[in-house]
């Protein structure tokens, strides 16, 4: 989703620079690097913190886990706005010596260093092209896994842990992928090309195990937005499952993951803690394909197992215009209030559908307002609100209008897609939250002080739950536009 409620703090960055490049730290102190790797190691071995006792029942809101990454990359369009240690968005300057990664201050330089200064040739070698994420982060797992890396254990209970040998490698299933082993030839000569014959590069055995652990275990690091700037592997969540009613749910300050309950559970219990890996504005269909298809199992949980959603998700709007029936395009007669389905109401809903498909399948890099709309109006009497599919172009025309500064026209499209995020997505989830805080900065800024409360309020419900009370997207923006909404309406 498009960056929209980002607060840039360029305070402190500016002083540690005197030039337009940062200098390549390769004539530090031997025993300075001694000193950091020291200091990363213990910060890899003591990254967990457990936030809730062993036996304790759980609360909506708990955080139960909290983790530094083992290791991470920043994606590369961002590569030049973001720091490539903290992934702050702010001004950055590059390493002179590869002309590749960029920092935001010198210290960022510092705490990256102990595998920039491995992975600071190879990056130098191939440029100025840019690497592609996974073969860079392929790359940094080797080293990291070359200098002892094996033996750091992510904690997620107090006395349990998982090394990155523990993961599953899912190599059988990669050898009969024909779609992965073509991802991973390429990534072979990027990294080939890249590394030379630097003598850690690990046979192709070996790098498909790596290979299989991070596309099966990687989470994309996201900013406050929701927008995904980094590619990351954390050892303890790995043992965390998924569901598509998850009870559970990830969020992140900076490169750090948390891990809250959104619902109550009765005890802290791994086993029994769930969160989705994938986007839940899909049909069960389609996300029992795209799990099968990247994590390679088939999902049983009781959202997919139950025909109701794919019904109502593919819904079309009953003939009467008073009856909000899931209606099944198929039928001759509404169940519910027995309408008929006519062939023009059939058609025009097949139609619509066809439509939209294939305009949101070309717009997924970015929304065009004109195109939402044209769908928009084609869904309009025959597809169900709470159609899936007439959610996500909901969804695209919101993002799009907001790019363009169509703020009463966003605001349309913002509270149209409340009911649909709130019933598929659940009552605690970030985008929801999200969803609200975007309509309620809108609001705030036309003057409807009322409405934006109410939806900031609902926001901050919500987002205090999914990234708890101390996360800087509540601290740095939330309370802030809902003091100035209250104080405005007085």
């Amino acid at each position: 989703m498009p960056t929209f409620l980002r607060t840039q703090e360029f305070d402190k960055l500016l002083v540690a620079f005197r030039s337009a490049e940062l200098l390549a730290p390769n004539a530090l102190k031997a025993t300075s690097d001694i000193q950091r790797t020291g200091k990363c190691n213990k910060q890899a071995n003591s990254s967990m913190k457990q936030n809730v006792p062993n036996g304790k029942a759980i609360k909506r809101g708990d955080r139960l886990l909290t983790e530094k990454p083992f290791a991470f990359v920043l994606q590369a369009r961002y590569r030049k706005e973001r720091c490539d240690n903290c992934l702050q968005s702010c001004k950055v300057l590059k390493c002179a010596n590869c002309q590749y990664v960029y920092y935001c201050s010198r210290d960022c330089q510092m705490q990256g260093w102990v595998l920039h200064k491995i992975e600071c040739p190879f990056l130098k070698r191939i440029y100025p092209r840019n690497v592609p994420d996974a073969a860079r982060m392929l790359c940094k797992l080797i080293i990291k896994l070359d200098k002892g890396g094996d033996l750091v254990r992510g904690y997620y209970t107090q006395t349990c842990s998982r090394r990155f040998r523990d993961m599953m490698s899912h190599y059988a299933e990669i050898k009969n992928d024909a779609r992965r082993l073509e991802h991973l030839e390429s990534l072979y000569g990027v990294l080939q090309e890249m590394m030379g014959d630097s003598v850690i590069v690990p046979n192709l055995t070996e790098l498909t195990s790596i290979y299989g652990r991070l596309i099966t275990n990687g989470f994309s690091i996201l900013d406050p937005e929701m927008n995904s700037i980094a590619t990351a592997i954390y050892l303890g969540v790995s043992v965390t499952d998924h569901s598509c009613k998850p009870n559970a749910v990830a969020t992140f300050e900076g490169t750090t993951l948390h891990i809250h309950a959104i619902e109550d559970i009765e005890c802290l219990d791994w086993s029994k803690i769930f969160i989705s890996y994938i986007d839940l504005l899909n049909t069960p269909a389609q996300r029992r394909a795209e799990l099968q298809a990247n994590y390679y199992f088939f999902c049983i949980c009781a959202k997919c197992t139950n025909t109701t959603e794919t019904h109502e998700m593919l819904a079309a709007a009953c003939a009467n215009k008073n009856c909000n029936e899931f209606l099944d395009i198929n039928l001759n007669n509404c169940p519910r209030c027995d309408a008929g389905v006519s062939p023009k109401h059939r058609n025009a809903y097949n139609e619509a559908m066809t439509i939209t498909k294939t305009h949101l399948e070309h717009m997924k890099d970015i929304a065009y307002l004109d195109v939402c709309k044209l769908c928009l109006a084609k869904q309009k009497g025959y597809v169900h609100p709470l159609n899936v599919w007439h959610l996500k172009t909901l969804d695209a025309a919101f993002e799009a209008a907001i790019d363009v500064s169509k703020w009463e026209e966003a605001l349309e499209f913002g509270k149209e897609l409340v009911p649909g995020f709130r019933k598929y997505y659940g009552d605690w989830h970030p985008l929801l939250g999200m969803l609200h805080l975007k309509i309620g900065k809108i609001q705030l800024y036309k003057c409807q002080l009322t409405e934006a409360i109410n939806n900031l309020k609902e926001a901050q419900k919500i987002l205090q739950i999914t990234h708890g009370h101390d996360h800087s997207l509540l601290r740095e923006q939330l309370k802030l536009m809902l003091a100035q909404a209250l104080a405005e309406s007085l």
